[in-house]
This record gives C-alpha cells, sequence and structure tokens, in this order.
C-alpha cells in the first residue's frame, strides 16, 4: 500500500499545473492562425479548466484540503510566463509550453502508479484519462514545433515582439547581413588559402562597399521596394546568395507577383480549387509563399487554413506522427 499523502501531494501540484495550463492555452488563442487552430486552443483551455475540477474532487475524496491559493497562483505564474516569454523567439515560448506538458504527463504517470499501489481505482482511472490528455496536447505542440522548423506557416502566429526576438526583422536587413556573410567568407578563404593578396583583397571589399550603397539607397523607399532593388542588384553582380536571400524575404512578406508562385493560376482559383491545389504541394516553402501571398491578397480563410493543414501533415511526417 502507498502512502495516500504522496498521491495528494501530486495532486495539489497537478491542480497548480493544469491551472496554468488552461491560462497558457488562452494566452495562444490570440496567436492562432486560423479559425480551426482558435477553436483546438480553446478546447484545450476548457478542458483544462475542467480536469483542474475533477482533480481538486479526487483530492477532496482523499481528505485533501482544497487549496484556494493555488489557482491563483497557477493564473499568475501563466501571467509571468506570457509575459517574460515576450523577450523569446516563438519557439522557445512553444518549447517551454511541451516542457510544461511533459510535466503534467510524467506526474499523471506517477499518480497512476502511486494510485495503483494504493488501489484507489477512480484516482487511477483519473490519471490514465490525464496521461491520454497530455500526450495528445505533447503530441500537437510536436507537430507545432516541426511546422515552424519546416519553415511554417506555423499553426501559433509569433507576437510583434517574439517576431523581433525571432529575427524576422532579417526582412529589411537580410541583404546586408547576406553580403556582410559573403564578404567575411570569401576573405576567410582568401586568408585560408594564403593568398591574401591586396589586389584580391580590394576586388572583395570593393565589390562589398558597391553592394552596400546600393541597398542604403534603397532602403528608404519601403520594405518591399528595397528587397526588390537588392535583389536586382544582386543579381546583376552576380551575387546569387544575397539575390536568393532577397527574394526570400520578400516570399516572407507576401510580395510576389503571381507568376511566381508555386500554384499556377492561383489567383483565377476558387477556393475549392485552391485547397485542392495545396493538398498537393509537398515543399513547406511553397506552402509558406502561398499562405504569404494569400494573407497579403485575398486572405480567403479556408485556403489559409487547407495550407496549414497541409503543412502539419508535412510537419507530423518529419517527427513520425502517424495520425
Amino acid at each position: 500500500m502507498t502512502d495516500n499523502n504522496k498521491i495528494v501531494n501530486q495532486l495539489r501540484a497537478l491542480v497548480l499545473l493544469t491551472k496554468t495550463e488552461e491560462q497558457v492555452a488562452r494566452t495562444r488563442i490570440s496567436q492562432a492562425r486560423t479559425d480551426a487552430v482558435r477553436r483546438e486552443l480553446t478546447q484545450n483551455a476548457d478542458n483544462a479548466a475542467a480536469r483542474t475540477i475533477e482533480i481538486t474532487e479526487a483530492l477532496r475524496s482523499l481528505g485533501g484540503v482544497p487549496d484556494v491559493v493555488t489557482p491563483a497562483l497557477g493564473r499568475l505564474g501563466a501571467v509571468l510566463k506570457a509575459t517574460f516569454e515576450q523577450a523569446a523567439p516563438l519557439e522557445e515560448a512553444l518549447l517551454t509550453d511541451l516542457s510544461l506538458e511533459h510535466q503534467l504527463l510524467d506526474r499523471a504517470t506517477y499518480v497512476k502508479v502511486l494510485a495503483e499501489s494504493a488501489e484507489e481505482t477512480k484516482v487511477r482511472k483519473l490519471a490514465e484519462k490525464l496521461i491520454t490528455a497530455h500526450q495528445a496536447t505533447v503530441e500537437w505542440l510536436t507537430v507545432v514545433l516541426a511546422e515552424e522548423a519546416l519553415g511554417g506557416p506555423a499553426a501559433l502566429v509569433a507576437t510583434p515582439v517574439q517576431k523581433v526576438a525571432g529575427g524576422v526583422a532579417r526582412a529589411v536587413n537580410a541583404p546586408v547581413r547576406f553580403w556582410a556573410n559573403t564578404v567575411n567568407n570569401a576573405v576567410d578563404t582568401v586568408k585560408n588559402a594564403g593568398e591574401e593578396t591586396s589586389d584580391r583583397f580590394s576586388a572583395v571589399t570593393d565589390r562589398a562597399v558597391a553592394l552596400t550603397d546600393a541597398v542604403k539607397e534603397t532602403l528608404t523607399a519601403g520594405r518591399s521596394a528595397s528587397l526588390r532593388k537588392a535583389e536586382q542588384v544582386a543579381k546583376r553582380e552576380g551575387n546569387k546568395d544575397v539575390a536568393e536571400a532577397a527574394k526570400a524575404a520578400r516570399e516572407e512578406l507576401g510580395d510576389v507577383a503571381a507568376s511566381e508562385l508555386p500554384i499556377k493560376n492561383f489567383d483565377n482559383l476558387s477556393v475549392g480549387d485552391a485547397v485542392k491545389a495545396i493538398k498537393g504541394l509537398k515543399e513547406p516553402h511553397d506552402i509558406r509563399v502561398i499562405v504569404a501571398y494569400e494573407e497579403a491578397h485575398k486572405a480567403r480563410a479556408n485556403v489559409v487554413s487547407a495550407a496549414q493543414t497541409q503543412l502539419a501533415a508535412l510537419a507530423k511526417e518529419a517527427v513520425g506522427v502517424s495520425s
């Protein structure tokens, strides 16, 4: 037989963590990219609230004193978590969410074993229910992270602060940064090869200055115009890496011509045909381009949702999730 005090202590911890889970889910609702994800997060939050009640009832059944402080601490913890994570990229926030879910899963598993040993059937069944719920959430978060790793569009959209923290500001600075990297790599290559001659070094730096000046002249014309100009200059100078970087930045903004889209005649497709075409996309990059373009132009919810679903399918495949 197991001392029920251990079960009581774990149930109290689960109440605190589950309340935090609920509040986190509610803060994520505003970050949902699609209505489907928004509904899922709302349901997750409601389910967490229901689990909090069930855990509290189980606690009472074992003679545990209802904790009126824990729920408040849970809300406070969630608020603090949401506040501090604004200074971190979205992926870091999601990894923190995943860590919380793993702790909930591990504690629920521990409670199940304790309950079996103590022959507390109701508590064991509750623990099994919690295990199933948290396994599903762990899987969902794993897929969302895989979507982000594949280049998006992720189910959740970063807040403005997270976008800056995550480096979305590269849309403006990408050409300059890529030049710097290109020049530095060229200089390193020269040095490593033992060919640091004045002529070779001057050729590299003069080219960098020319490219940098060209971009500085266009930055004031607006982000999209700057990227287009930078791409043109880079192509003219034969700098393929910079040209591709500028194009990728444009694609993130949805600033591409219809002819550049991975789906032909996309602008002329009905919602149904667009959704069907999206299901045929197999590259995360292509999906990202379509979503950015759609959100910047027609913003058809069903089309964006279809792209999200297709990316989720690719993400599940990448992480080995079959369902």
